[in-house]
């Protein structure tokens, strides 16, 4: 996720615009008032959509953008100060910008995922001589050949200097291996003048699982024990310039593709949990690796599908787990070898990533690979069967109590209703104390009477007089006009020279040509503005310009778009024929939210005399216009395909 992604996501843009002096009315999906940008305080036609994270005045000024646009413009602000202003505001750290991908750190990375790779063979050439650790992954585990020879699984040997050895007889160099987490320095105990740090092995007498990121590239290892005394039970690679654990899933690689097409991703906690289900024919699985789950890689998962299940096994997320939850202090989750299952975490990432997160539990005190082992099909049903979160709590916390007693409903409530009053939907908050009011055989007034223990969000009246969460529900990092935009301005990015063509057909259709305003936000625009003095330049190589002209302030957006897709890009006439279809659609979505403004402003400019009527006549008249050519050039170009 970017700096600007991570800054959209935590700023509720009606709260930005209503504490700087709009007084904002709820109308519909959207809040209406005063532009604060024109003299104008007869008709509010100031729009503000929460969903989508952004703004239009209808008015005078006819401005639109962000967040930081608006803070741009009630500001006097560029864009790099705009952003440092609302990264302070969302307490998000600016990092000073500096290339990623220079030459010299990325031959670095790529020396650093080579040494892997000739660890994982190292590694996999001790495992096929082991017959023991063989037979244990083959009879204990249930794992194929195949699978084994997939998942590229080795052996770590017993002994301290086995791979330190190793690698040296071949020209690697002891630093090498320690930054790519595979030596273990560990400083004398009583140091002397002649005393030196003693450097051994990482893994010793471990099953030895490699750990990819999402592209496929090796990034580190996991360690499963061998000697049931040994601790810990797993064991991860430390982190490294190229392993941040709480970025990556482990099976993503492998997984991506298959949660597409099942529109679903399922989370385990054990590699060999994964492999396993992988092996039955489930390969929409992943793994945070024993750790707490993180908004990073729930974000890793959103680019491929909105609906997430977490398949927790009775061991690891049972009881304990659900009640330590509960806990908001997030510190109690991040244990080594511990699934963190933080009920009010997850689900503040739900609202804020507006994802679909369910949990299914494994029965009969069964893990994961252990229920595909008795019955595929049983895996099966119980993905289809998992539960919203705290639906999974509420029964978690029932289970095996006594709900006659008052005691123990009040207990219960004290531990829910915290989760309820979290949601940002008043519907889903009134459904789940309905809910709980039934399971526990209480009147529901009693419920919204008791008193809410815990930490729970602050909420604050409106100038609408309603209420709203202090970490709403944003989804501004997935709605479909971010979405496509981003497609549309990665592909530009890469293929400067595309926009003549783009332009060309544009104006063949009766339509203009692209412009900063077909992008709703400034991030975009800015980045769009540099294809197009790209274009309009003949000093160097448009992409050559791109590159060197990007703004610094997106440097880390920019690169993301630029890598954005994972498969080859279509023939360049249907590559022409996708980009405008999406940017007529992207088009289309702004003229209709335009019109549905415009009505209700009419109505709204009539009962206020209608001084203003027949500007918003025109308006809507011109926009009207617009629709029609659009949906004629829509019909032009489908009848082409």
């Amino acid at each position: 996720m970017s700096t600007i992604d991570e800054v959209k996501s935590k700023i509720d843009i009606v709260d930005l615009v209503t504490e700087a002096g709009v007084k904002l009315r709820k109308s519909g999906r959207s809040y209406t008032g005063f532009c604060p940008f024109h003299d104008n305080k007869r008709t509010p036609a100031f729009v503000v959509w929460p969903e989508l994270g952004t703004w239009k005045c209808y008015g005078a000024c006819n401005e639109s953008g962000d967040i930081f646009k608006f803070v741009m413009k009630q500001d006097g602000l560029d864009f790099k100060e705009a952003l440092k202003k609302l990264a302070e505001r969302a307490g998000v750290e600016l990092q000073s910008y500096e290339p990623r991908n220079t030459p010299e750190i990325k031959e670095a990375h790529e020396h650093l995922r080579a040494l892997l790779e000739d660890a994982l063979i190292y590694y996999r050439n001790h495992l096929l001589n082991n017959k023991e650790i063989l037979a244990y992954l083959r009879e204990k585990r249930g794992l194929t050949d195949s699978t084994i020879e997939i998942f590229g699984l080795g052996y770590a040997p017993h002994g301290y200097d086995n791979l330190l050895k190793h690698f040296s007889s071949k020209g690697y160099l002891q630093q090498d291996l320690i930054d790519a987490g595979l030596l273990t320095v560990r400083e004398a105990d009583a140091p002397t003048a002649n005393s030196e740090s003693r450097v051994y092995d990482k893994f010793r007498n471990r099953i030895m699982i490699p750990i990819r990121d999402e592209n496929g590239k090796m990034a580190g290892f996991g360690a499963r024990i061998v000697d049931p005394n040994d601790i810990p039970k797993f064991l991860n690679s430390p982190e490294t310039p190229i392993f941040t654990k709480g970025k990556i899933l482990y099976g993503l690689d492998r997984a991506r593709k298959p949660i597409r097409a099942a529109d679903q991703a399922v989370i385990v906690e054990g590699y060999l949990d994964v492999i396993a289900v992988h092996q039955a024919g489930y390969e929409n699985v992943v793994s945070p690796m024993g750790t707490a789950l993180t908004e990073d890689q729930l974000r890793l998962l959103k680019r491929s599908t909105r609906r997430i299940v977490l398949a927790l096994d009775p061991d690891a997320a049972g009881q304990k787990a659900v009640l330590r939850g509960l806990d908001a202090a997030r510190s109690a989750m991040d244990h080594e070898g511990e699934f963190g299952f933080d009920a009010r975490g997850l689900l503040r990432n739900e609202a804020r990533l507006q994802a679909d997160l369910r949990v299914a539990t494994m029965p009969d005190d069964l893990d994961p690979d252990e229920v595909v082992a008795r019955d595929k099909d049983e895996w099966r049903r119980l993905i289809e069967s998992a539960k919203p979160i705290v639906t999974h709590v509420m029964e978690s916390l029932a289970a095996g109590q006594d709900l006659n007693d008052a005691k123990v409903k009040n207990e219960i409530a004290a531990q829910v209703l915290p989760l309820i009053e979290d949601l940002p939907s008043p519907m889903e908050r009134d459904t789940y104390r309905q809910a709980l009011a039934r399971m526990l055989r209480v009147d529901e007034r009693a419920l919204i009477a008791a008193p809410i223990s815990g930490q729970v969000a602050k909420r604050r009246p409106r100038a609408t007089g309603q209420t709203r969460s202090v970490e709403p529900a944003s989804v501004a990092a997935v709605n479909p006009t971010l979405k496509n935009e981003s497609y549309c301005l990665g592909v530009l990015l890469r293929n400067p020279a595309l926009l003549y063509r783009v332009d060309r057909s544009l104006q063949e259709f009766g339509l203009s040509a692209l412009a900063v305003e077909d992008f709703e936000y400034t991030d975009h625009q800015l980045l769009f503005d540099v294809v197009r003095r790209a274009v309009e330049q003949d000093e160097k190589d448009y992409r050559h310009f791109v590159m060197t002209h990007l703004p610094e302030t997106v440097g880390d957006f920019s690169k993301e778009l630029l890598a954005q897709t994972d498969a080859p890009e279509p023939a360049e006439d249907k590559l022409i024929e996708e980009l405008l279809s999406l940017f007529i659609d992207l088009r289309r979505m702004a003229a209709m939210a335009g019109v549905n403004q415009l009505r209700f402003l009419q109505e709204d400019e009539q009962q206020q005399g209608g001084a203003n009527l027949k500007v918003y006549q025109e308006q809507t008249m011109s926009l009207t216009k617009l629709l029609y050519g659009l949906d004629q050039a829509k019909r032009k170009l489908s009848s082409k395909r």
